[in-house]
């Protein structure tokens, strides 16, 4: 009996022990598990809070963020975290774990115009990378490359040629040749009429021809026009549309994240700057498209920066009048042709005009005239959807020497467009290349913001209020004793 007896009590505490290390792992395993819900409903919660994306960001320009004003102007948080909380409760309630959410709120939030821009410099640089690939990507930089290159050269021998002053020193040349000559004048004249007294023959002085005309005067008249007057095709329009400066990213204080969330490093490499110039020209409205909303000439300010789509317009043009003047003074420069009959044309003015010793400066001045007036051709051209090559070929000049006294007459009859040339588009993505990177940044965010304010009862829309990550913590009690933090990062990545 003693021996059963033992065996019982053996059984006993053996069993005591199984007992408690079972009892201990069903509460392990309920904790466990009360702890991946608690999880799966923060992560769910998230997800879904983040699925209200902006549709009309989403739509137009294929960005991701969260309007995290819910519908108003500035951040309001403790809405989003109500309707994040709203998803949370329901899975905290599922099983049969008694789960509940005491507290819990955004430690960390990033927003779209967050670190100067790069948040959404980056959104659109991936958007671009997805879209575009690599190939894609190579073929921008292969085709804008080459353009860039030349189109800086010219750029630079335009601004030259207008900082050259020759119509200045065509108009003291003339002024002081013609002094000059009228000082000789007199001078012969006295000498006729004292021979005339001594009863000389006086010689009959000879006189040049009077059949040169001199187009550098009628140019001048041109110069003096208003560029658009001369550029803009007839029967097109431009658009009137204004903008206050206060109300846009770019101008105003903005709102900032907070916490640790994530840091969006600067890519600054050419490849990138490519991506988002195709990237601006794809959804931005311009000259060719203008967009409905805000500014019509949309791209067009991220070059020129104005408060109304005439003046962007009017920058826009100034800069293609002085690269096609940079490119066309060199194509007059390298044909011989070209050369010869400015060379005879001055020569037959300074002759006609009795002003010899200004043939150099009226040579300076019809190069000028010539590589203008073909240049308003050019431009003009472009903004009429047609194409014009970067550096022209002999064959491809448009207008005459003799025909420049008669540039107005011809601003759409001697006009040739290139297929294989480049574009209005083309010349605006070569214009963005020579802004500041920062510049064009900030200004896209205020053609994306000022657009989605022209949507229905979207007047107070905030780029600075679209939130693209946050970092999530709730406090839950698992079955009224234990309690949990759960944190989570969640973003648009």
């Amino acid at each position: 009996m003693k021996r059963k007896g033992s065996i019982t009590i053996f059984l006993a505490l053996t069993l005591s022990v199984i007992l408690s290390l079972v009892c201990t792992s069903i509460e392990s395993v309920r904790m466990a598990a009360a702890r991946t819900q608690s999880l799966c409903s923060l992560d769910i919660g998230l997800f879904s809070l983040f699925g209200q994306y902006d549709k009309d960001v989403w739509k137009d320009f294929d960005l991701f963020m969260l309007d995290g004003s819910c519908g108003g102007g500035d951040l309001k948080l403790a809405n989003l975290y109500k309707s994040m909380e709203a998803y949370v409760k329901p899975v905290l309630k599922q099983n049969s774990q008694k789960i509940s959410l005491t507290r819990g709120g955004f430690t960390g939030y990033q927003l779209m115009t967050d670190e100067d821009g790069e948040v959404f410099y980056d959104q659109i640089i991936q958007y671009m990378k997805d879209t575009l690939g690599l190939q894609g990507a190579q073929f921008l930089l292969d085709h804008i490359k080459d353009g860039k290159d030349k189109t800086e050269e010219a750029k630079r021998r335009g601004t030259e040629l207008e900082n050259g002053n020759s119509l200045d020193h065509y108009d003291t040349a003339m002024n002081s040749a013609a002094q000059s000559s009228r000082e000789l004048e007199e001078k012969q004249r006295q000498e006729a009429e004292a021979a005339a007294e001594g009863g000389a023959v006086v010689p009959v002085p000879t006189q040049p021809p009077q059949n040169v005309v001199n187009p550098i005067g009628a140019i001048k008249k041109v110069m003096k026009m208003g560029l658009l007057q001369l550029v803009i095709p007839s029967g097109k329009g431009i658009s009137e549309a204004s903008m206050g400066r206060r109300t846009l990213v770019s101008e105003r204080l903005l709102q900032r994240g907070a916490g640790v969330i994530r840091h969006v490093s600067a890519d600054t490499s050419y490849a990138s700057q490519l991506l988002y110039h195709q990237y601006l020209t794809e959804k931005l409205g311009n000259y060719e498209k203008p967009s409905p909303y805000g500014l019509a000439y949309q791209l067009e300010y991220i070059i020129g920066g104005k408060r109304t789509d005439m003046d962007n317009l009017l920058s826009i043009a100034k800069q293609l009048l002085v690269i096609r003047e940079g490119v066309n003074v060199a194509s007059i420069m390298s044909d011989p042709a070209k050369r010869a009959g400015i060379e005879a044309l001055s020569l037959a003015i300074a002759s006609t005009f009795l002003v010899p010793p200004a043939a150099g400066a009226i040579d300076a001045a019809l190069v000028t005239c010539w590589a203008f007036a073909e240049s308003v051709l050019d431009v003009r051209e472009l903004f009429d959807g047609g194409k014009v090559p970067l550096v022209k070929q002999p064959q491809q000049w448009q207008l005459s020497l003799e025909n420049l006294p008669n540039l107005l007459g011809k601003l759409d009859s001697v006009r040739k467009t290139d297929p294989d040339g480049l574009s209005y588009a083309d010349y605006l993505q070569i214009l963005l290349i020579s802004k500041n990177r920062r510049e064009k940044i900030k200004r896209g965010m205020d053609m994306v913001e000022l657009t989605i304010r022209g949507k229905l009862d979207r007047e107070d829309f905030k780029l600075d209020s679209g939130v693209v990550a946050v970092e999530a913590a709730i406090d839950v009690k698992a079955n009224k004793r234990k309690n949990f933090t759960i944190t989570k990062q969640y973003s648009y990545d």
